[in-house]
C-alpha cells in the first residue's frame, strides 16, 4: 500500500510558476510509476504527468507539454510537478497517483490517489 500527501498549491498569476510535491510512504520497495491528474471544476480528472520508476521516462498530456516538468527523487520518496507559463486553466485540483511497475507505457490506470491540492490560476 501506498499513502500519498500532495502540498505546494495555491494562487498565482498568470505566467507565474508553482512546484507541487508529492511524497509517497509505502511498506514494501517495490517500484512504482508516479504521476499527476488534475480536476477543474465540472470537469473530469485528466491526466498531467508520469514518471518512470528511475526517472528516466517521462509522459505528458500535450495541454502542458513544454510547461510543466515532473521529476523524482527516490531517496526521499518524492515526485514533483514543476510548473511554468501557468494559465487560468490550468486551474484546478491536483492529484498525484501511483501504480505498480517500472516504465510510463501503457493505460493510464493507478492504483493509489493522494488528497489533492488547489491550484488557482488568476488573470
Amino acid at each position: 500500500q501506498v499513502q500519498l500527501v500532495e502540498s505546494g498549491g495555491g494562487l498565482v498569476q498568470a505566467g507565474g510558476s508553482l512546484r507541487l510535491s508529492c511524497v509517497a510512504s509505502r511498506r514494501t520497495s517495490s517500484p512504482y510509476v508516479m504521476a499527476w491528474f488534475r480536476q477543474a471544476p465540472g470537469k473530469e480528472r485528466e491526466f498531467v504527468a508520469a514518471i518512470s520508476w528511475l526517472g528516466g521516462s517521462t509522459d505528458y498530456a500535450d495541454s502542458v507539454k513544454g510547461r510543466f516538468t515532473i521529476s523524482r527523487d527516490n531517496a526521499k520518496n518524492t515526485v514533483y510537478l514543476q510548473m511554468s507559463s501557468l494559465k487560468p486553466e490550468d486551474t484546478a485540483v491536483y492529484y498525484c497517483a501511483a501504480r505498480p511497475g517500472t516504465g510510463v507505457a501503457g493505460p493510464r490506470e493507478y492504483d493509489y490517489w493522494g488528497q489533492g491540492t488547489q491550484v488557482t490560476v488568476s488573470t
